[in-house]
């Protein structure tokens, strides 16, 4: 059994998006998501899948690549939908058989509200797809460095989350290990009652649980030996550098935001 996550995973390729800095990319990625809780029509829809899909073309990524980083998160989609459509009782009736009661006002909500958030599951896996976890690093290390005057430990964060990130892929591996080992001594995931399927979904994660912990008390040690200190100033083989494509993206990204809240 093979459990692929594209979640993390860097897509190489020599495109005018890859070679943004990053803090653009970040913050680039951060207005477009929050921007999609502002659609609230068809048009305002239209303008962001438009806007996002470019940028997309723009970083040379297949549309397979693409499609195997936001199919995981369909499912949670397909069920917010459904609750939209069945707990929006306002406008026309349209089907209406005992309890269940769907309108259009329903049909909306399911298809916009769900919809929409597949503009943001985009944006911030074009930003996994086209930026490497260091780069990553470095970029909320100086995004956040100005509040480490107050005491933020800004640099802690951006190392946990490049932490959070590298060790995806290895514990989706580690899953698939213990999922075919399991099956092989006759607990598979997929057969038998409900109730069965839960009770064989326990071992797994305390497994994974305890491999987790394993990890991170090798990457402690690992640091220690290292000289890790905390807060310490550090150099770069690669210094952040805004050019004026940087810019002139971060003014396209504004651009989308007003017209996104503008649009009817």
């Amino acid at each position: 059994m093979a459990l692929k996550i594209s979640l993390g995973q860097y897509f190489a390729a020599n495109s005018v998006v890859h070679r943004l800095d990053p803090r653009t990319k970040v913050c680039a990625s951060l207005a477009i998501m929050v921007s999609v809780f502002f659609i609230h029509t068809p048009a305002q829809l239209a303008l962001g899948f438009a806007f996002v899909l470019v940028t997309i073309a723009l970083a040379r990524i297949p549309a397979h690549r693409v499609l195997e980083s936001v199919l995981p998160v369909f499912a949670m989609l397909v069920v917010l939908g459904v609750f939209n459509l069945l707990l929006t009782t306002s406008g026309v009736v349209l089907v209406h058989a005992g309890p269940l009661r769907i309108t259009t006002d329903g049909v909306r909500a399911a298809l916009l509200y769900s919809t929409r958030l597949v503009i943001g599951v985009l944006a911030g896996m074009l930003l996994l797809l086209t930026t490497t976890p260091a780069q990553l690093t470095d970029a909320f290390d100086k995004l956040l460095s100005p509040l480490a005057r107050i005491g933020f430990p800004a640099h802690s964060i951006a190392m946990v989350f490049s932490l959070m990130l590298r060790f995806i892929p290895t514990l989706a591996d580690e899953a698939a290990a213990l999922v075919d080992a399991q099956t092989a001594r006759g607990g598979a995931l997929t057969e038998g009652s409900p109730i069965r399927r839960i009770r064989a979904v326990a071992p797994l994660i305390v497994s994974l649980l305890a491999s987790s912990l394993n990890h991170a008390n090798d990457l402690s040690r690992a640091l220690d030996a290292r000289c890790y200190e905390d807060g310490a100033e550090r150099s770069h083989w690669h210094p952040l550098h805004m050019r004026a494509r940087d810019w002139l993206a971060l003014v396209l990204a504004v651009i989308y935001v007003v017209a996104l809240v503008f649009v009817i």
